[in-house]
């Protein structure tokens, strides 16, 4: 990775490390982001009592720490293992990664330019970390909120060539709602008002994807950019439907699926 943190990390800061050496007593590794050396104590390795401390690390195996405690004017940063739970691990695994696919957009952005990519990287790294903690950030809001590079303080031509990588990279976010619909009508225009009640739901939003299942059961697909705006969209057509068809004294049953 060509990130590098300045300083020291703070205390009760997850910390992306490479295990470097075993002892019997002790892990030491190295601090991806911060380029520094760290301690895990055996006693932080894992709960309980260890027999044989290989049992948990390997050498050049990726982990993630929590710092407890950071001695500057030594150079000391002890490190702990066994205080990271599974989602702080997963997270923090996640944000590492979509770094480096930004840390590989800039390596693309370097071949197109005929420009070594660490030079690009120390161009802008440190004008977008001034906003942001990741690269990553800052190109998410590039995709999902037409953010400027420019505006952040890049150079028009370089921001201008890199905003174009980024999003023929990064797609936008979604997340997708799928329910199935049973609507049962005695009326003899039946298929009129189902075609109507559908006609509803795409008013409300035009995306919504419908497919007929066969029975009076129908797959209805709501997309949006995050589950609040989805919910939100659900509840408005599950309600603006459910008015329609209990009008037409016939009854409407949705149902949320797994994808």
């Amino acid at each position: 990775m060509f990130l590098r943190r300045e300083g020291f990390p703070e205390e009760g800061e997850l910390v992306f490390c490479t295990v470097t050496k075993i002892q019997y007593h002790a892990v030491t590794v190295q601090l991806d982001e911060y380029d520094k050396q760290g301690l895990i104590h055996i006693s932080e390795v894992s709960p309980g009592r260890i027999r044989n401390i290989r049992d948990f690390v390997t050498e050049g195996k990726k982990v993630v720490c929590k710092v407890i405690n950071v001695n500057e004017e030594r150079g000391h940063i002890d490190l702990s293992l066994r205080r990271v739970n599974d989602s702080q691990r997963r997270s923090k695994t996640e944000a590492i990664k979509q770094e480096q696919k930004a840390e590989k957009i800039i390596t693309s952005l370097s071949e197109r330019m005929k420009k070594p990519a660490q030079e690009i990287y120390n161009e802008i790294a440190p004008i977008i970390m001034k906003d942001y903690d990741w690269l990553f950030q800052a190109f998410e809001d590039v995709v999902e909120s037409n953010a400027s590079l420019e505006k952040l303080g890049i150079k028009k031509e370089l921001a201008t060539k890199l905003e174009e990588l980024i999003r023929e990279k990064i797609k936008p976010r979604k997340v997708e709602i799928i329910t199935k619909i049973m609507i049962k009508t005695y009326d003899e225009n039946g298929l009129e008002i189902v075609k109507q009640a559908f006609g509803i739901a795409k008013d409300t939003e035009p995306q919504v994807q419908v497919n007929y299942l066969g029975g009076g059961t129908y797959r209805m697909l709501i997309t949006a950019k995050d589950y609040k705006q989805a919910e939100a969209v659900f509840k408005e057509i599950q309600e603006k439907m459910t008015k329609f068809i209990e009008q037409k004294k016939g009854e409407i049953k949705f149902e949320r699926q797994e994808k």
